[in-house]
């Protein structure tokens, strides 16, 4: 496997319908062995965009290479050792499991042996020992998204596209797929990587675009966003004996352009670009009012503050 260079070299990508552009002059790489998180709110064209980059359709414009290969003119090589999870579900009713999984593996031209010590190896990895046995219309949704994200390990493959992989799933089942996913990518495998959840994405991606609209309009290291867009702060105030609620007809004034949040009857959060400010002002306030403070916690922007501040800007 080739691990120099990049895996997915995208220039000028443009998908036209009509006179609608759904994505518009796109330009990315991604490294080989690297997990690249593709962010962008609903209708920002990351679902045109994957579908351009697993061959399912031509782009209007520009070149879209993956393994150095061109997605239209070589799309039958680049398909042999890729994965696609699709946000779609997608399984098959009236096989079990373990034959859904054996199918899996023959349909992609695994020997026998191979495909029933693959097969045993993804029960035990995904924790799906208990429903194995089950046809996959008796299971519920969340265990038919992780026979559907097991199955694509069924084959080798050099680059998986995982899109919004842990919905229906819970926060047990979640860790454990995204914590199998960064085993495979310590082993070589490239990851392109959707989805909605910023815990997700600090915890797997290496490299995160955020899209908006159609156009590219971020791309950097999950840090590294935090740093380029992280005026944003926030401090926490607790408050000792004194229910937030209760005061919050003082604060208000004061953080009137602040997100103003409540995470506990005696924690107050601000945050805003003049939050250090506004804390200076909350604390002579209280001092007046007789109102003590328990703790104070500075804390960084988090991912989904800097997400919803680059979307915003846009």
């Amino acid at each position: 496997m080739q691990m120099n260079g990049n895996c997915i070299h995208v220039s000028g990508l443009r998908m036209q319908y009509g006179n609608v552009y759904a994505v518009d002059d796109v330009s990315f790489d991604v490294q080989y062995g690297r997990v690249f998180g593709f962010l962008g709110p609903n209708g920002a064209g990351k679902t045109t965009t994957i579908k351009v980059l697993t061959t399912l359709v031509h782009p209007s414009a520009g070149s879209v290479q993956i393994f150095g290969k061109d997605v239209v003119k070589q799309a039958k090589e680049i398909k042999k050792r890729t994965g696609v999870v699709l946000q779609e579900p997608s399984f098959e009713a009236n096989l079990t499991v373990e034959k859904a999984l054996d199918l899996y593996g023959l349909l992609w031209g695994i020997s026998a042996e191979r495909r029933r010590d693959r097969t045993r190896e993804l029960i035990d990895a995904f924790d799906m020992n208990d429903f194995k046995s089950k046809k996959n219309d008796e299971l519920s949704i969340g265990q038919r998204r992780r026979v559907q994200v097991a199955r694509e390990f069924m084959h080798d493959m050099d680059l998986l596209f995982l899109d919004e992989p842990t919905v229906g799933l819970d926060p047990a089942a979640r860790r454990q797929l995204l914590d199998y996913v960064k085993k495979q990518v310590r082993g070589g495998l490239t990851v392109f990587f959707t989805t909605h959840i910023m815990e997700e994405v600090e915890y797997l991606c290496d490299e995160i675009a955020i899209l908006n609209k159609g156009r590219l309009i971020a791309i950097d290291t999950p840090a590294g966003l935090k740093q380029k867009y992280g005026a944003i702060k926030a401090v926490e105030i607790t408050t000792k004996d004194t229910p937030v609620r209760s005061i919050m007809h003082l604060i208000r004034p004061i953080a009137a352009d602040a997100l103003i949040e409540t995470p506990a009857d005696d924690t107050i959060r601000i945050s805003s670009k003049e939050a250090q400010s506004m804390l200076v002002e909350i604390i002579e306030l209280f001092s007046r009012n007789s109102i003590q403070i328990e703790s104070i916690a500075a804390n960084p922007p988090t991912l989904e503050e800097v997400f919803l501040t680059v979307v915003g800007k846009a």
